[in-house]
């Protein structure tokens, strides 16, 4: 027992003291290390080699979305089907041009004279006419 104590204790030490691990000279309020001359070199090749692999996604992607919409297109094609922004556009195309002769054509204006206030005071005063005394007085108020 006493032998694996004797070699822990052999073996921090030598790292403690050889560098061992990076973070164990700061821990002992040792100086940071300089940066490798030539970690500015690695950190642009690591950019690169990020947005190469970036665009090689993006290309795997379109191609596969093309496939697809290939694919989409052959079944469109089969059944007689239209693309849904085709198919939008007919139907906005459709609800603002109306249908001469249609049967569900736009309702007409309202014409003069109706739902006017002067007709809905004609209205009133019919309605007056049919209550009694008391209720046309209490309305008029």
């Amino acid at each position: 027992m006493s032998l694996f104590l004797s070699l822990s204790l052999s073996l921090s030490l030598s790292l403690l003291f050889s560098g061992g691990p990076p973070d164990v000279g700061k821990m002992l309020g040792g100086e940071e290390k300089e940066e490798d001359p030539d970690a500015a070199k690695k950190e642009e090749e690591r950019q690169e080699a990020l947005r190469q692999q970036e665009e090689e996604r993006k290309a795997k992607y379109a191609k596969m979305e093309a496939e697809r919409e290939r694919m989409r297109q052959g079944i469109r094609d089969k059944y007689g089907l239209k693309k849904r922004e085709e198919a939008e556009a007919e139907a906005a195309a459709a609800v603002e041009e109306p249908a001469a002769g249609s049967l569900t054509r736009p309702k007409k204006a309202v014409p003069a004279g109706c739902g006017d206030e002067e007709e809905e005071e004609s209205i009133m005063d019919t309605v007056m006419k049919y209550l009694p005394g008391p209720l046309q007085d209490m309305l008029k108020k």
